[in-house]
């Protein structure tokens, strides 16, 4: 007959000791896996450092282009529907479109915007395709899409819940991830710019399509971000370089 004895306080210290330190590893990788955001100007200027360390490519790019301009919005509803407005419009139509449109919908929120006829929201600027976009995206946050929520989680997770509704597709999603959510590592491979200017820096016989620049970013992560600011910057100048007179 043998008798169960309790354990004892050296083996309860151990137990103890080896149960906190999987939880302090556990945290650890939850806090590793939480993805780097993109605040300000220092995180652009993280992301610059760190590309240029690794890519000879984006150390050309910087040399031309210089920091890249931030390009942030606010998340949510508002910043949504600022993407939209803003989409195949340069900088200054957008921001004047966005100034009317936010002035006809005080405050702009999804009930105010619903409750909006049609001709105010035309008379702003916004074409029909937009309209029903920008009515579709105020219907999904009123019948429970939540978009704060959203900030949150996984990228995967996000374009589910965007390109669900009606008028939001991929490149929608990813600039929203980007620019609204801050997201450091967010990409747009489907972005006409990003891939003439990922052709012309990397000096590519053929314009890379979505699947080949999903596979080339692979070596600016976890700054392919900022590796976008800096293509759309270089973009940029490659048109102003051709548009210059000779």
């Amino acid at each position: 007959m043998s008798l169960l004895l309790p354990p004892s306080p050296s083996h309860i210290n151990e137990k103890h000791q080896l149960e906190a330190r999987a939880q302090a590893v556990d945290t650890k990788s939850r806090v590793r896996q939480r993805p780097r955001i993109i605040v300000g100007e220092s995180d652009l200027r993280d992301g610059v450092r760190a590309l240029r360390r690794k890519c000879p490519v984006m150390r050309r790019v910087h040399d031309l282009t210089g920091l890249p301009p931030l390009r942030r919005r606010p998340a949510g509803f508002e910043g949504l529907a600022r993407v939209i407005v803003g989409q195949q419009l340069s900088v200054a139509s957008a921001s004047a479109i966005w100034q009317r449109t936010a002035a006809a919908c005080v405050p702009f929120e999804p009930g105010v915007l619903l409750a909006l006829a049609d001709k105010d929201l035309a008379g702003a600027g916004l074409s029909r395709p937009k309209i029903r976009t920008l009515r579709a995206i105020a219907g999904a946050c009123c019948n429970g899409l939540d978009l704060m929520r959203l900030e949150h989680a996984p990228e995967a997770e996000i374009h589910a819940a965007l390109t669900a509704v009606t008028g939001i597709g991929p490149w929608t999603a990813d600039v929203y991830i980007m620019f609204c959510l801050g997201r450091a590592d967010g990409w747009a491979p489907g972005d006409l710019a990003l891939q003439v200017a990922a052709q012309r820096a990397l000096e590519l016989a053929e314009r890379p399509d979505k699947q080949e620049m999903l596979e080339l970013a692979e070596r600016w992560r976890p700054w392919r971000g900022v590796a976008a600011r800096l293509l759309w910057a270089y973009y940029a100048a490659l048109k102003q370089r051709t548009a210059a007179p000779v």
